[in-house]
């Protein structure tokens, strides 16, 4: 079951902002603030910004994978193995 989003107006936002970053730095769900009853932002935490940029170039490499097996560049699964096998030799 989808949780409910938290949502403040952004009067609420101007009036204990520390205590708004405090609880959003508590917490690792995105708040909503409203401007005229409308969505107008959204704040997450830093780490949650971070972890989701981190996510979202982890998706930006595999698109690009994607497109470089579609066009036919790359290695293939027996040459990566085979290079995987002698750094692993060298470490020994």
């Amino acid at each position: 079951m989808p949780k409910t989003p938290k949502i403040i107006p952004i009067s609420d936002l101007r009036q204990d902002a520390s205590g708004v970053i405090k609880r959003i730095s508590a917490s690792r769900e995105p708040l909503f603030i409203t401007q005229r009853g409308r969505a107008a932002a959204v704040m997450v935490s830093m780490k949650e910004y971070e972890n989701t940029q981190h996510e979202l170039e982890i998706l930006r490499l595999l698109a690009r994978g994607e497109k470089d097996i579609e066009a036919g560049v790359g290695f293939s699964l027996e040459e990566v193995m085979a290079e995987a096998d002698a750094l692993l030799a060298e470490q020994q």
